[in-house]
């Protein structure tokens, strides 16, 4: 006999609802879908049970006795229907997020949906439509979609989000005394080059026009400013553009300004320090044999594991020559790994200046003529600052010690996940929009997403992809019974349980 749907009563009166199955007069019972205590119950979970049976059939008739005559039968209250079904906690959770960080101040529904549908699963405006939908929410038309993006230009949306962005993060670390900032490029699937989209330097050696852009984050990675550039635009000269921005929006000038070597350079540093910025950026090593000229003296190449030492250096010429902090570390992990790498760069210059590998730039490699060697002076200068690394500050040392200077500059990870989440959680690039307005606007459309990932990121502990892969199964039903409809709350398992309960208290289904 196949299986068939049985009603039971139980002790404490409430209906049991099994899937059984009777083979040579043995019944047994297949699974136990759940116990009802009232008529909306029953239907939920006669409902279930169907499903179960048949994948795909949507309707039956709940007055159907069962097929076991022992099976107590339900009132009949005519065909049930699957009116709907939508992922209401999910969409709370990120509703309640957005409006957390200030950002309902914009009054776009459509914008607001793009920004969601960006943290479930980022794709192009038509895309967009289809994923609100599979959420089982009223989709915008994609002309909708275009015009919300227009609006972000026109009334610029970017200006509201990341005053709301500033005021997130003050609320969260109590001041505004220091920024993060480094510079990506995002690609575009397209051969043709303009005034924007040029072909530049790429970390990952592609040739496809690209876009340059700056983000600027707080100490904990939360975003505060997202800055374009044309993508043959060298880095060094976005850093000051990008904080005068940040200065005029928010009237900010007391603040030490984080970034990589790759900005280091004597016009910026000035160019910060006249803006009424302080700075820590890393110094690259060309100079440092110099500056630790009296440890060399004195010591040799021995350093002890995170020894720091200090020295001033004299950058720019003429005018524009400014001393400067320098800190220096070593760290043993480091040497360990800059000496395989130096190992490994002195093997492939030993190749190629014999002959078994074809000529190429190298570091340890110098060529005049036709006479390629070894540049001896250069490895050995390598070798005895294995370990180092130097920072450049413009704080001195009664405001900020040797130790909080390199603490600081390591919080410049915090930059790189988050560009990692906008890249390839919220999937940034390749972009698909030609027009510098759209791209503009694409990118609004990401900071909001990225805050609203750090801000979930920061309260739940998980990452925005596991924050959705665990919440998105949740679907609210809707069951229609005759002229009334039933709503049915999902069953929150353990793991959305734990997400959930760390974040405040939201009027989403189930919670």
């Amino acid at each position: 006999m196949s299986p068939y749907i049985r009603k039971v009563k139980t002790g404490s009166g409430a209906t049991a609802v099994q899937i059984v199955e009777k083979r040579s007069g043995v019944r047994r019972i297949l699974e136990h879908v759940g116990s009802a205590h009232g008529e909306a119950d029953l239907a939920v979970l006669l409902q279930a049970a169907q499903d179960r049976l048949n994948v795909g059939q949507q309707a039956f008739d709940l007055g159907l006795p069962s097929s076991d005559h022992d099976a107590a039968p339900g009132p009949s209250l005519g065909p049930a229907v699957v009116a709907g079904t939508r992922c209401e906690v999910l969409w709370e959770v990120l509703s309640e997020a957005y409006s957390r960080l200030g950002f309902d101040a914009l009054a776009d529904e459509a914008f607001k949906a793009m920004v969601l549908a960006r943290l479930i699963e980022p794709a192009s405006k038509a895309a967009t439509v289809g994923i609100l939908e599979d959420l089982g929410f009223p989709a915008a038309h994609r002309n909708t979609l275009a015009a919300a993006l227009k609006r972000c230009q026109e009334r610029d949306y970017r200006d509201t989000l990341a005053k709301a962005c500033l005021a997130h993060s003050v609320r969260a670390t109590g001041s505004a005394a220091m920024v993060m900032y480094d510079v990506t490029t995002l690609h575009f699937e397209n051969e043709d080059e303009d005034e924007l989209r040029r072909v530049g330097m790429s970390k990952e050696h592609r040739v496809d026009p690209q876009v340059q852009v700056g983000l600027l984050v707080d100490p904990g990675g939360f975003p505060l400013e997202v800055h374009l550039f044309e993508g043959n635009k060298a880095e060094t000269t976005t850093l000051v553009p990008v904080l005068k921005a940040f200065q005029e929006r928010h009237g900010v000038t007391d603040m030490v300004v984080v970034a990589d070597a790759g900005m280091l350079s004597a016009g910026n540093l000035n160019a910060l320090e006249d803006a009424g910025f302080s700075f820590i950026v890393g110094s690259r090593l060309a100079k440092a044999p110099y500056d630790l000229a009296e440890h060399f003296e004195r010591h040799g190449d021995h350093f002890e594991d995170g020894q720091i030492l200090e020295s001033t250096r004299t950058m720019g010429t003429g005018k524009a020559a400014r001393e400067r902090r320098i800190v220096y570390q070593y760290s043993f992990k480091r040497a360990k790994r800059d000496r395989r790498n130096i190992n490994l760069m002195v093997e492939k210059a030993e190749r190629i200046a014999d002959g078994s590998t074809p000529l190429r730039k190298t570091r340890f490699l110098k060529v005049i003529g036709a006479e390629k060697a070894l540049d001896q002076a250069t490895i050995d200068r390598a070798r005895q600052l294995a370990g180092v690394k130097g920072y450049v500050t413009s704080l001195p040392k009664e405001t900020m010690g040797g130790n909080a200077v390199i603490a600081a500059y390591h919080d410049l990870w915090q930059v790189e996940a988050s560009f990692r989440m906008t890249k390839s959680d919220l999937k940034a690039r390749p972009v698909f929009h030609y027009q510098r307005e759209a791209i503009e606007a694409h990118l609004t459309v990401v900071l909001a997403a990225l805050a609203i990932a750090r801000c979930l990121q920061d309260t739940t502990g998980v990452t925005i992809k596991k924050l959705v892969r665990t919440l998105k199964p949740l679907r609210t039903v809707d069951i229609r019974i005759g002229a009334q409809t039933i709503t049915a709350a999902p069953a929150i398992s353990p793991e959305a349980r734990e997400v959930l309960d760390r974040l405040p208290p939201i009027n989403a289904p189930g919670h």
